[in-house]
């Protein structure tokens, strides 16, 4: 089995889990999230605890039961505490504002950008060239992260664009005569 799959997950106090048939559905203070359950895992819930099995002894079980466990990981710390991604913004005139579930960029475009947010997903921005994408679903906080940076992403020559809080770019020597 999966060395993922064999950790049990602790649900911590004020998460809800509920195990159906074919999806399995966290409910927390920061809203409900549900993921379909795979046939060849079996989930087991303990008092405080949810354990993962494997229904068979194949390739294809034994990889979902890891799979599977980070995915319901990722849910119960979701519902509980939330994710988050940081963005910076860096260029002369290089400004992002927040207004309710828009985002407007000005990144050296003739036009603004606007990006809404998906229903889940809040967006802030504590200053003019930061941003912070927060919710309960981590896949979402990443895409929509990955979808903001890509209105531009940082260049290799001066490093102007938006990049992650922790991305490191590499800048390139110019080209010499």
């Amino acid at each position: 089995m999966s060395r993922v799959g064999k950790n049990p997950i602790q649900v911590p106090a004020g998460v809800e889990v509920t195990i159906g048939s074919e999806a399995i559905s966290v409910k927390g203070k920061l809203g409900t999230l549900s993921q379909r359950l795979h046939p060849k895992v079996l989930v087991k819930k303990d008092a405080s605890t949810l354990t993962f099995d494997v229904a068979d002894e194949s390739r294809e079980a034994n990889a979902m039961s890891g799979t599977m466990r980070a995915l319901v990981a990722n849910m119960v710390h979701g519902v509980d505490k939330g994710f988050e991604k940081k963005l910076t913004l860096v260029g002369v005139g290089y400004r992002a504002a927040a207004q309710g579930n828009v985002v407007n960029l000005q990144v050296g475009y003739s036009h603004p950008v606007n990006h809404k947010m998906p229903e889940g997903v809040k967006v802030e921005t504590p200053t003019q060239t930061e941003i912070v994408v927060k919710g309960a679903d981590r896949q979402k906080v990443g895409q929509i992260a990955a979808e903001i940076r890509a209105y531009k992403p940082p260049e290799p020559y001066k490093g102007k664009g938006i990049r992650y809080v922790d991305e490191v770019v590499v800048i390139k020597e110019t080209k010499k005569k």
